[in-house]
Parts: C-alpha cells; sequence; structure tokens
C-alpha cells in the first residue's frame, strides 16, 4: 500500500503554495461571490482527473520526453490565461460605460467550470509534477503500482477540492463586502483580470 498518510501531508502543503489554481479561485470568488469560487474549486478539481490518467497510463512520459510537445501545451495554457484575463478586464470597461446594476453580468457557472477545467489541463507543469510525485509514494514490492498511483491521485484531487473549496468561501465573503459598493465589482473584475494575465504570463516564463 502507498503512504497515504504521508503523501497527504505533504499534497496538502503543495496545494496551498501559491499557484494558478488557488489564486484563480480566489480572484473568481471575490469577484463573483462563493458560488463562483466554488464552481472553479469543482472545475480545477476536475482537471486534475485528465492528469492523473496520463500519469497512470504513461502518457505523461512522452509529455516528459518531447520538448516540444511540453512547451506547446505550456504556451497553449498561458494564451487561455491570458483571454480570460483580457475578457474579464473587458467586461469590466463595458461596466463603467453603461449604467445599472444589469451591466455588470456575471459570468455563467457552467462557463466558469469549463474554464477552471481546461485551463487545468493546459497546465503541462502539473502533470510533470504527478509524474515525479506520485511514484514516491508508491512501493514497487507491493506490486500494482498503477493502481497504488490511482490511490494517491484520488487523494491529491479530494485533498485540493476541499482546500480550493475553503478558499472559495473565503475569498466569497470578503469579496461580498466589496461588492456591496457601488463601483466595486468593475475593480473586482479588474482585479481578476490582471491577475489571469499575470498567471498566464507567469506560466509562459521558463522555471
Amino acid at each position: 500500500m502507498p503512504d497515504v498518510f504521508l503523501f497527504l501531508l505533504a499534497a496538502m502543503t503543495l496545494t496551498l503554495a501559491p499557484g494558478p489554481d488557488n489564486i484563480y479561485v480566489l480572484t473568481r470568488g471575490i469577484a463573483q461571490g462563493r458560488r463562483a469560487g466554488l464552481v472553479a474549486a469543482a472545475g480545477f478539481s476536475s482537471g486534475l482527473v485528465f492528469h492523473t490518467l496520463l500519469a497512470v497510463l504513461g502518457f505523461a512520459a512522452v509529455i516528459k520526453a518531447y520538448p516540444g510537445a511540453y512547451h506547446t501545451l505550456q504556451y497553449a495554457g498561458a494564451a487561455y490565461l491570458i483571454y480570460l484575463g483580457y475578457r474579464t478586464l473587458r467586461g469590466a470597461a463595458g461596466g463603467m460605460l453603461a449604467s445599472g446594476a444589469a451591466a455588470q453580468q456575471a459570468v455563467p457557472l457552467r462557463r466558469i467550470y469549463w474554464q477552471s477545467v481546461l485551463a487545468n489541463m493546459l497546465n503541462p507543469k502539473v502533470t510533470l509534477f504527478f509524474i515525479a510525485f506520485l511514484p514516491q509514494f508508491t512501493h514497487q514490492q507491493a506490486g500494482h503500482v498503477p493502481l497504488q498511483m490511482l490511490v494517491l491521485a484520488m487523494v491529491f484531487i479530494a485533498q485540493a477540492f476541499v482546500i480550493f473549496s475553503s478558499i472559495a468561501l473565503f475569498s466569497g465573503s470578503v469579496g461580498a463586502y466589496f461588492r456591496r459598493r457601488a463601483s466595486a465589482s468593475v475593480h473586482l473584475n479588474r482585479l481578476a483580470g490582471c491577475a489571469f494575465i499575470g498567471l498566464g504570463i507567469r506560466m509562459a516564463l521558463p522555471e
């Protein structure tokens, strides 16, 4: 059996470290509320299933072996985050020109979910992390290493969802206070847009 409890402790430490996923959940929760943050948390957690399958089935090794494949995913993910930031900033600018509370149209929850899933799937660093991290907590002599990796990945996804959801609830409470102000939603969306663009640039940069 894999070292589940030791793995859980390490996974929680890594999930709490600032990164694209938890920062996205934080900014989305502040800008649009708890439900949006929770949906983003669910989306990023769902995206981890994709990286799990790549690692367990061995496809992640192909990405690692061919730098071109890695960089293609890396730049695609960076471009997608920058695109999300641009769309968010454009929506905030439109809100400044329009009048009334209806001008600030919230991003549909379904779109937030799939945006989060795709943003996670297009992050090759998560794939490489899985193939480097999971085997360290498996036991070769116990056999069924892919099954052990699958169990560990499910533990990682579960704890990630709990942590992301906690961030969403916290950010939603903070955002609710600011959104009660007349123009706060515009500034919050600007903050979210800048955060997404910054995350995209960070993803595109070399380690």
